[in-house]
């Protein structure tokens, strides 16, 4: 990666979305304004990995090419004799995306993922957690450019969660505003 190479978002951020929050809600100093930290993507692949062994590497190879980084998998602790679950099997699939990254993921969501979706008409508003951080949920993989449609064994979806670093949902949705995520009005 090319090192003079700065995300629109981050340059955004910098330049515009600090000031509006400045002025918005009368912060004091620049270090109160709030920042997303990180956005982390979980698929879970659930109980399709009794019926086929190969839907973990599937789901690794699709959030990898979704998000530009290398998805890691993730394993139950416990026994759930109710799920067929057994401890240390495989049942999602996750990455966390910082920095750079980040913020390329959340234009290309933005830009053009979101729009892809039919009958798209803003995302929830109901997604925040009560300590500044928006999850959301998306039905198929099939919405990213990425994904090849002939090649999907499994219809699976994902979550992803926006994590900030206020503690207040209301600057949470007004600094993912000013980015451009598209709420419901």
């Amino acid at each position: 990666m090319n090192s003079y190479y700065k995300p629109k978002l981050k340059e955004l951020y910098k330049n515009s979305i600090v000031n509006s929050l400045i002025k918005k809600f009368k912060f004091t100093s620049i270090m109160e304004v709030p920042k997303l930290l990180k956005i982390v993507i979980h698929q879970g692949i659930g109980s399709s990995i009794l019926n086929d062994k190969n839907v973990l590497k599937y789901s690794l190879n699709e959030i990898t090419s979704i998000t530009g980084q290398k998805a890691i998998p993730c394993y139950s602790k416990h026994d759930e004799s109710s799920f067929k679950l057994r401890k240390g099997m495989p049942i999602g699939v996750k990455v966390t995306l910082r920095r750079n990254i980040m913020y390329e993921f959340l234009e290309r969501l933005i830009v053009v993922t979101l729009p892809r979706v039919r009958d798209f008409n803003g995302i929830s508003n109901n997604g925040f957690d009560g300590f500044g951080n928006y999850n959301m949920g998306i039905k198929e993989q099939i919405i990213y450019p990425e994904i090849n449609i002939d090649k999907i064994k499994k219809h699976l979806g994902m979550n992803i969660t926006f994590v900030t670093s206020t503690k207040k949902d209301l600057e949470a949705k007004n600094l993912l505003s000013l980015f451009g995520m598209p709420f419901k009005k």
